[in-house]
C-alpha cells in the first residue's frame, strides 16, 4: 500500500458515475446524491460517520448511520433528488461545508431543496440539513 492510499479520498481523486454539480467536486456529496436516486439507502448511510446526523425538514435530527437508513428506507422512497449547483468552504477547523440547491421530485409534487453537508477531514458526512425552499403557500399547496 502506498502512502496516498492511506489518505482519505480528496474530490479528484475519486470518480463517480455521471452526476455532476456546478461548483461541486466533492465525491461523498455526489454520491449521496447518486445512492439516494438508485434507492440505496445503505450505501447512503454509510457516507455518514458514525454519529453523523441528517436534519429532514421540520423534523428532529436522525442520528447514526443505521437510524439514517431506516429512515431513507421509510421516508425517501420514489423521491427524484436533481442537485443543481454548489458552493463550499473550508471551516476554521479543517472540516467542509458545502451548500446544493436543486429539486426534488415525489409522486405528488416536486420542490425546491437546499441541502447544506458537513464534511469531516476524512470526507465523512457529519451532518446534513435538508431546507424546503418554498412559500408558505406553496406549501399548504403540496399539503393539499
Amino acid at each position: 500500500m502506498t502512502l496516498t492510499e492511506d489518505l482519505p479520498p480528496t474530490p479528484e481523486s475519486v470518480s463517480t458515475t455521471e452526476l455532476t454539480i456546478e461548483g461541486i467536486a466533492y465525491p461523498v456529496v455526489l454520491r449521496y446524491f447518486e445512492t439516494l436516486n438508485a434507492g440505496d439507502f445503505q450505501a447512503t448511510s454509510a457516507l455518514f460517520a458514525d454519529t453523523g446526523a441528517m436534519r429532514p425538514p421540520f423534523e428532529e435530527p436522525v442520528v447514526g448511520q443505521d437510524a439514517i437508513a431506516a429512515y431513507l428506507q421509510a421516508e425517501a422512497q420514489g423521491m427524484t433528488l436533481s442537485p443543481h449547483q454548489g458552493i463550499a468552504e473550508t471551516l476554521e477547523d479543517g472540516q467542509t461545508q458545502v451548500q446544493v440547491t436543486g429539486k426534488v421530485q415525489t409522486r405528488w409534487f416536486g420542490v425546491n431543496v437546499s441541502w447544506l453537508f458537513v464534511l469531516s477531514q476524512e470526507q465523512e458526512i457529519l451532518l446534513t440539513t435538508i431546507k424546503l425552499l418554498a412559500s408558505p403557500q406553496e406549501l399548504l399547496n403540496i399539503r393539499r
